[in-house]
């Protein structure tokens, strides 16, 4: 049967065009049951005995969910509790075009073979097809469909029913109007909190219920608290009047009763808006879109320098009054900054998340407070009768909604992670928080591996350089099994040198679109933690067919030069090519070489000769105006049996260090140059923006407080002045003043060159760059090598590549992915430096003031590269005299001036009396000022005092 619908509709140049739309009604549709013999499938997908023990359906039954089910209750779906369940083509296209995420969830449900959720496509079905009729919403008739396929399956199986035990569809729905429109109908139907609580076999199920708007009404108080969210007509009117303003909020970690809004405007051109205060935040939350509305100039206001503590305890509503007041106070005498309010918002960025539930001291109490691990997230209000085995676990969260008559958002309780402070769940936690894939690879693609045991065929060797007699050899960090990289050096008979870097030819092994090429896509990078790897790619393809590991031949793609001694580059060409590695060396390995001048095998002369050329390579990229910058990393020696931290290291960079990155450099720099000459329009590039020179203020005024000039005019200005940086007396103050400059820059970002025409790298110096050299750990180099191979003729094209804007789209993902991953790292060095200093009691320690704030100071340990607070004022005593002065970047407590980079004694120990924000404290020892310093404490760990002990 074929239906039509003709209309006609406006084009842009003001014609009329007439369109019609054919739709197609078959009769040869499967109902997916086990028990109907009339459809004739393949196969079924919805079973016989579909028993869910229920006390409301004590019979067999199929369910069927509202589109307003799924979106709202899809945690409940995930559940394995709940299957043999119809999904209506009516109910999937509503939702794919409602929400995202939530219909990416379900597709993943209806893929798990035994959660036995079945498809059915009501909407060409000619029983279950109905047409809208005249003057019908398109939701009531979507409504009406869903009714009419119920009624049509509820018929169906009738037919059956000497073989179904009575087996029966139920509709769920939280609409009372669907409600009742079904019972008139004569279906079977319930609201699915009726539903959930009737289930006999997972009685708390019932917690993971979202809130309805009934439920919502009961928690909430009758105090408005917040002003009305402004329609999105109206924000939209506003937005294009120009009277109000969107952007993405951004809550402070510091200051939960302070935001920004970044608000996007043509090229540079972008503005910050300042929001203080719960009615101007109005239930915005980190990372939504939302509409300001500037507040007039004489109201606007500063950042506050307040650290405000965050106690882990509910804040009434005097509490919040009074620290508003504190900003205040703070805000009136500094620089003030375009300031405003949130009128609506335009995008949630609601998701699980992980935290810890405060049980509520009211007795026998179903609602109680949910601390969110990210500071930046508001408490949320949840329900749930299970607070007594919760306590002390981390568990997962969702938001339901934010009334304005409530304090916090309303939501429910998803899953348990795990006991708080297990290792574990504390890596579970930092995973989910910052968005990383970390599920095990699916078989779909796992199926794209190749097949064990792999060779090198003759095909692939036809097409390539055979580069196995070479002297290759690779220099990683000890422990490196995803061996993206080697190198070689040798005298060519004219008596230049010939260099290689070669590369892991991943492309080869991951093919455009299929499922592993997709997952890679969507992972974008593999995420380093302490003593654990998230691989982009399956294990097979990173640590063993794509590692470039020793005494193996191996598929690689190599960029060759012809460099004279002056390392000025002569000729350079690429190559897919098969190499065999004649050593997998450590940084330090390589350096002992180098070093030891009794060894002259041709692994070390290529090694000495790579040095030399990089030597020369740094020095030139310096003198360009390259920055080097600094930032302390820490290295952790692990029990080889608990796996915990057992010492701390800073790590030490050698020679070798610096002789692989200037190759690595050079290779990414020629790439880039060779891809973008041949495409333009569809170069997958890195560019690191130039800072806004407001960015510089900390950095020269750090300078100042030592007497030292550093200019930023641009960055050789600013590369010159860190090389002139000296203090007498002081050999850290260079390194100091490195680390404080590395936090004036932007983030380096990946762009698609025909979406953009800045491509300057600016810490770099370099006018183009790109990232070949790493692709089992970056997708971004994998495109890359694609774009490569398409440009010397060693493969073919594929649309995607060539399409600007899918390349545009793929890079925000890249940056999306890099940038989450390095928070991950972050927080994982964070943990296990609690860890470790959770077995060794208290340390005392020398440090230097990084950053002066209104009520501390924030000192750097460079021993165990560690940042922590000192704080001055405390609500347990009374607080010192203080005066900040921000112009000079001081803060005077008592009779003491404090400057950035003034060195200081602190004790650190770890503060556990809040066990999701556990933290390093740290207390001043050195300078003493009467009533702030504390004594020098005893600092035996637990270790050496039981050794005194004994």
């Amino acid at each position: 049967m074929l239906k039509s619908k003709t209309f006609v509709k406006k084009t842009r140049s003001g014609g009329v065009m007439k369109v019609v739309r054919e739709h197609y009604l078959r009769d040869d549709i499967w109902c997916g049951s086990e028990v109907c013999t009339e459809c004739k499938q393949e196969s079924t997908v919805l079973q016989k005995d579909a028993c869910m023990e229920s006390s409301l359906c004590s019979y067999p039954h199929y369910l069927v969910p509202d589109t307003n089910v799924v979106l709202h209750q899809i945690d409940i779906l995930e559940d394995p509790v709940i299957c043999n369940v119809i999904i209506l083509q009516t109910v999937l296209q509503e939702v794919r075009h409602r929400s995202a995420p939530v219909y990416k969830r379900l597709k993943d449900i209806i893929h798990e073979k035994e959660k036995r959720f079945y498809t059915f496509t009501n909407e060409h079905h000619r029983d279950t097809f109905i047409e809208r009729e005249p003057g019908e919403s398109a939701n009531d008739r979507n409504d009406r469909a869903i009714r009419v396929a119920v009624k049509w399956y509820s018929q169906h199986l009738k037919t059956f029913e000497s073989d179904t035990d009575g087996l029966k569809v139920v509709l769920l729905t939280n609409d009372q109007g669907n409600k009742q429109k079904a019972q008139d109908n004569g279906l079977l139907v319930y609201k699915c909190e009726e539903y959930v609580k009737s289930l006999i076999a997972n009685p708390e199920l019932v917690d993971r219920l979202a809130l309805t708007s009934d439920d919502k009404n009961e928690i909430t108080s009758s105090k408005v608290l917040f002003p009305e969210h402004l329609p999105l007509s109206r924000i939209q009117t506003g937005i294009k009047s120009g009277s109000f303003l969107q952007g993405t909020f951004r809550a402070s970690r510091d200051n939960y009763l302070e935001a920004t809004v970044f608000v996007q405007g043509e090229g540079e051109d972008s503005t910050e808006v300042l929001i203080q205060g719960l009615q101007n935040l109005n239930r915005a939350m980190h990372q939504d879109v939302v509409a300001v509305q500037l507040l007039p100039r004489s109201e606007w206001v500063a950042p506050s320098s307040v650290v405000l503590q965050d106690e882990g305890t509910a804040k009434d509503d005097e509490d919040a009054e009074e620290e508003e007041g504190k900003l205040k106070t703070a805000a009136a005498e500094a620089a003030r900054k375009p300031t405003g309010k949130v009128v609506g918002i335009i995008k949630r960025n609601w998701r699980p998340f992980c935290g810890m539930l405060n049980v509520s001291q009211i007795k026998e109490s179903t609602r109680h407070l949910f601390t969110p691990a990210d500071r930046r997230i508001p408490r949320i209000r949840i329900e749930t009768r299970q607070a007594s085995t919760l306590s002390g676990q981390r568990i997962m969260v969702a938001i339901d909604g934010w009334p304005k008559d409530s304090r916090y958002p309303n939501g429910h309780f998803v899953r348990s992670l795990g006991g708080a402070g297990e290792k574990d769940t504390e890596e579970e936690v930092l995973l989910l928080e910052h968005d990383v894939p970390h599920q095990a690879f699916s078989q779909a693609v796992l199926s794209f591996l190749p097949k064990m045991p792999w060779a090198i065929t003759p095909e692939d060797m036809m097409k390539r350089e055979d580069l196995r007699p070479l002297t290759v050899c690779s220099v990683d960090p000890p422990g490196c099994t995803d061996i993206d990289d080697a190198l070689h050096c040798r005298e060519l008979e004219n008596g230049n040198l010939e260099v290689g870097v070669h590369i892991a030819d991943v492309s080869h092994f991951i093919r455009p679109g299929n499922a592993l090429d997709k997952e890679a896509a969507n992972r974008g990078t593999t995420v380093y933690l302490c003593g654990k790897r998230i691989d982009m790619v399956p294990e097979l393809l990173s640590s063993n067919l794509c590692s470039l590991r020793s005494n193996v031949d191996r598929l690689a793609f190599s960029c060759i030069w012809e460099i004279n001694h002056k390392a000025e580059i002569l000729k350079t060409r690429f190559t897919k090519s098969v190499i065999n590695s004649k050593a997998s060396l450590t940084y330090a390995e390589a350096q002992m070489r180098i070093d030891d001048t009794n060894k002259n095998d041709d692994i070390t002369k290529s090694l000495r000769g790579l040095n030399k050329l990089a030597k020369i390579l740094k020095r030139q990229r310096i003198e360009k105006g390259a920055l080097t910058l600094s930032s302390l990393e820490v290295r952790f020696h692990m029990d080889s049996e608990t796996h915990d931290p057992i010492d701390l290291q800073t790590k030490e960079l050698m020679e070798t260090n610096s002789m692989v990155e200037e190759f690595m450099l050079l290779a990414n720099i020629s790439v880039a140059q060779k891809i973008y000459d041949e495409f333009p329009e569809c170069a997958l590039l890195r560019k690191h923006p130039a800072p806004p020179p407001s960015n510089y203020d900390i950095l020269i005024k750090a300078a100042k407080s030592k007497e030292v000039e550093v200019h930023t005019d641009s960055a050789k200005a600013l590369a010159d002045s860190l090389d002139a940086a000296k203090v007498d007396g002081f050999p850290y103050f260079n390194t100091l003043l490195r680390i404080l400059a590395t936090r004036c820059m932007m983030q380096a970002v990946y762009f698609c060159s025909g979406m953009d025409s800045d491509f300057h790298h600016y810490g770099l110096a370099s006018p183009i760059y790109t990232h070949f050299t790493s692709p089992i750990r970056r997708y971004a180099d994998i495109i890359v090598h694609r774009l490569l191979a398409v440009a010397i003729g060693a493969d073919t094209t594929y649309p995607d590549l060539m399409d600007k804007h899918k390349q545009s789209a793929l890079c925000n993902n890249l940056n999306y992915r890099h940038k989450m991953s390095q928070y991950a790292q972050r927080a994982s060095v964070a943990f296990h430096t609690q860890l470790f200093f959770k077995s060794r009691g208290i340390l005392n320690e020398e440090g230097f003031v990084l950053f002066v704030r209104k009520n501390a100071i924030i000192v750097l340990i460079p021993k165990f590269g560690l940042e922590g607070t000192v704080f001055f004022d405390s609500k347990d005593k009374v607080s010192p005299n203080i005066v900040f002065e921000e112009e000079g970047a001081t803060l005077s407590v008592e009779q003491h001036k404090f400057h950035i980079f003034d060195k200081v004694k602190v004790t650190i120990s770890l503060d556990d009396s809040n066990i999701q924000h556990q933290k390093i404290r740290m207390a001043l020892i050195e300078p003493v000022i009467p009533g702030v310093s504390v004594p020098a404490p005893d600092t035996e760990t637990p270790a050496k005092k039981q050794k005194l002990d004994r």
